[in-house]
Formats: structure tokens, C-alpha cells, sequence
């Protein structure tokens, strides 16, 4: 009886274990064009890529949040540190961002074995995913655009990305940030992007003027899903935003096999 106890509690301890390893996180760095490039994976399924906004990190983003442990529970969550932040490289050369920034997203993907995800981007992490999407369509689910919307080529606010004085912030080269106006996107290439693309924003953000509301002109068929008392910053904690990804993701996911 003794021995059938013991057996069935190490059965029990080895189920639990397995779990847990199912739902831990590995992280890893990659070369992508010159560039250490560090991200991170977690559960398994369809992929989802995170792209964090300026100033962040994927931690910050997107695991302390919780958004990567709720999404890794149907989904194979890989989120990187853009180049300029967290543990990746920082270069100081401005040629060394702006579509860089894009392709880093493609080269992880190909290291990953990964040839289509779920590209979802928050704050300057949009402007990556939807340069993305209009240079990479073939290799994308969906999108979702959090905390953002159009920054369109030749627009004014393309020219204030451009304009900003040479200042970058915590451990973030200022390099990056003036490359940001490179990630403008063309009208005729917005309107050419064909996978479901979602923007979700907070109720009380600015950005829903600035970027969103251009976007909706030209994207009428691209929802917008709002979160409540919400702002550009405090977005990505609410549990409305979680929620709301989650239900677009499996709105576009893949049916499950035996499904």
C-alpha cells in the first residue's frame, strides 16, 4: 500500500512538473543582421509575436502585464526586445532602426522556424506591426494595433517623428527614435493589406485622435475596440485589453484540431 502511495504521489509531482514546464517561459537571443536580438516563448499553438512600444521591453510590455501567460495557454507566444531596448543590441546609428526594426521581426520568425503568427504591436510596436504587415503579407495571420493606428507617409506628424530633438531615453539610443518616422506607411500600401487587422486603444488615449481616427477613414472595415478608463500608458494592465486580444486572436485563430 506504501509503495502504491509513494508511486501515485511522484505520479502526481511529475504531472505537476510537466505542467509547469508547459507554461514556463525560455528566452534566447539571436544574430539578426549583425544585431543580438533577445526574445522570449511561452505555451505552444498558433504563433503570436509581440511587439512592445518605445522606452519598453517585452517584460514590461508584455509579461509583467500578463499578457503573455494569458495568450501561451492556446498560443505559442514569442515576444522580442526591439533593437535599443531591454537585452537586445543598441546601436547608434540611425540606419541601424527604422524598417530594421521590421525586418528584425521576419528574421526572428525565420530563426523560430515560425512562416505565419498573429502580429500584434502596442504604442511604437503598432507602427512596427503595420509596416509589417504591409511588407510581409504573406506571413501573417491577423493584426492587432494597440495603442495605435496610422502613422501615414508623408503626414504631419510622420515630419514630427523626424523633427524631435536628438534625445533618447533610458538605455535607448536617440537614433531609434528618430527613426520611427521611417515607419510610415503609404496609403496605397494600407489599403493593400489583406489579413482582419484590429486596433485596440484606451478610451482616454490621445493617440485615438492622432492616429486612429485617420486610420478608421481610409480602414472602415478594421475594428475598433476600446478599453475602458483607460489611457496610452496604463492600457496594457487593464484586463478589458488582455480579454479583448484574446477574443480577436481567437476569432481569427486556426480551428483547434478535433475541433
Amino acid at each position: 500500500m506504501r509503495s502504491a502511495a509513494v508511486t501515485s504521489t511522484l505520479f502526481a509531482l511529475l504531472s505537476s512538473a510537466g505542467a509547469l514546464a508547459a507554461e514556463a517561459t525560455r528566452s534566447g537571443t539571436f544574430d539578426s543582421a549583425g544585431v543580438s536580438i533577445a526574445y522570449l516563448v511561452a505555451g505552444t499553438g498558433e504563433p503570436v509575436v509581440l511587439i512592445h512600444g518605445l522606452y519598453s521591453s517585452a517584460g514590461v510590455n508584455w509579461e509583467m502585464p500578463g499578457t503573455v501567460k494569458t495568450l501561451a495557454s492556446r498560443y505559442q507566444v514569442v515576444a522580442l526586445d526591439v533593437r535599443g531596448h531591454g537585452r537586445s543590441d543598441k546601436p547608434q546609428e540611425e540606419n541601424a532602426y527604422g524598417l530594421e526594426m521590421v525586418e528584425d521581426v521576419a528574421r526572428l520568425m525565420d530563426h523560430l522556424r515560425i512562416g505565419k503568427a498573429h502580429i500584434v504591436g502596442y504604442s511604437m510596436g503598432g507602427m512596427i506591426a503595420l509596416k509589417f504587415l504591409s511588407k510581409h503579407p504573406d506571413r501573417a495571420f491577423s493584426g492587432t494595433l494597440g495603442g495605435m493606428g496610422w502613422l501615414r507617409e508623408g503626414s504631419a506628424l510622420q515630419g514630427f517623428w523626424e523633427m524631435l530633438p536628438g534625445k533618447g531615453g533610458i538605455g535607448t539610443p536617440a537614433a531609434c527614435v528618430h527613426s520611427i518616422a521611417r515607419l510610415a506607411v503609404a496609403e496605397e500600401a494600407l489599403r493593400g493589406i489583406r489579413v482582419p487587422v484590429a486596433v485596440i486603444v484606451g478610451d482616454r488615449d490621445p493617440v485615438k485622435r492622432l492616429y486612429v481616427e485617420p486610420l478608421s477613414r481610409l480602414r472602415a472595415d478594421w475594428p475598433v475596440i476600446e478599453i475602458k478608463d483607460a489611457g496610452h500608458l496604463n492600457c496594457i494592465f487593464k484586463e478589458q485589453f488582455k480579454e479583448e486580444l484574446k477574443r480577436w486572436l481567437d476569432k481569427n485563430a486556426r480551428p483547434e484540431p478535433g475541433k
